[in-house]
């Protein structure tokens, strides 16, 4: 098999970012509600704090890659669950859908880095770095720029644990946890779960 055919998708790989992006835009959802609150509360405590929730609003990128592992993964199930989550109605609307595209974006940069062959604990926990540097990024140029240097500088570093702990790691995880129940075995993690037991 060449790389470019591994690297095709298949049917099975569309349904399933299909499916991924409207199981995890309910997870946004209820998130949008809870996450929302706590970024007021935390930017209460302390300015730039509320990016600590931020993590589980990047989810979406972090499942595609894991589990589809192709070119442009990240990115489909990121912005498919942003965009479930913008219709349903959400006190945010379209700019969901932008920070889905750049959350994706930073996500699918570091599963492309390693050339959609490595699926490691690491590479997780840089895709969730990945993807909350692509908020923070976008974040800036819709107002964050105006806030003070202190703001953004503990923004970042908050936006950054809670992408490498709720994104990175807890997606790595709960993937692993998935791929054990069999429900995977269609994909690539599937198939190496299999081979380890």
């Amino acid at each position: 098999m060449t790389f470019t055919s591994a690297r095709s998708w298949r049917i099975v790989d569309i349904v399933t970012a299909a499916v991924l992006g409207a199981a995890i835009s309910f997870i946004f959802m209820v998130w949008n509600v809870v996450g929302g609150n706590l970024y007021e509360v935390f930017n209460a405590i302390t300015p730039g704090l509320g990016g600590l929730p931020l993590g589980l609003w990047l989810i979406g990128g972090l499942f595609g890659g894991l589990i589809i592992r192709k070119p442009g993964a990240a990115l489909a199930v990121e912005l498919i669950a942003a965009i479930i989550s913008a219709i349903a109605g959400n006190q945010w609307g379209i700019g969901t859908v932008y920070s889905g595209i750049a959350q994706g974006l930073g996500a699918e940069l570091i599963f492309a880095l390693f050339a959609y062959r490595r699926f490691t604990l690491p590479v997780s926990l840089l895709a969730g770095m990945g993807a909350a540097a692509g908020a923070f990024i976008l974040e800036l140029f819709l107002g964050n720029f105006a806030k003070s240097l202190e703001f953004n500088v503990v923004y970042l570093l908050c936006t950054q644990l809670s992408g490498i702990i709720l994104a990175g790691l807890l997606s790595y995880f709960v993937v692993r946890a998935l791929a054990k129940t069999g429900a995977l075995d269609r994909f690539a993690v599937g198939r190496e779960h299999r081979k380890l037991i």
